[in-house]
């Protein structure tokens, strides 16, 4: 993919990750569990703490898997799947990291949490300037 297509596909995914999150019943809390339960507990780690680890497509389709959380990211950003995975790989740290500079931590980011829209506001920008 070239820069500026990858940048608009990464802003799509983060708008329909964000959406995904808020109508999945744990919201980040369950994506860190499902990361855990799927022996990427390192990852679930450095990722609740802010850390920004490198994560691969096949870590976030390994971390995912099960949650339906790819399917339904890109069933509203209008994307594959495929897609969604390789744009998680890079803006799934950032997301994190977010939410642990700002303190709010990823019980926040539960369903409904009213931080996820702003949240990803913010880092459509990034991807998108």
């Amino acid at each position: 993919m070239a820069g500026d297509a990858s940048h608009g596909d990464n802003a799509k995914v983060m708008g329909g990750f964000i959406q995904a999150l808020e109508s999945h019943p744990d919201g980040i809390t369950g994506m860190l569990k499902s990361f855990a339960a799927n022996g990427l507990g390192d990852h679930a780690t450095a990722l609740a703490n802010g850390e920004t680890p490198s994560v691969t497509t096949d870590e976030v389709k390994q971390g995912l898997g099960g949650t339906g959380l790819i399917e339904k990211a890109a069933q509203h950003a209008g994307v594959s799947p495929q897609v969604v995975e390789g744009a998680l790989a890079t803006v799934l740290p950032l997301v994190m990291a977010h939410f642990a500079k700002s303190g709010d931590g990823p019980t926040a980011a539960s369903a409904g949490s009213g931080g996820l829209g702003d949240m990803a506001q913010n880092l459509i920008k990034k991807f998108t300037a």
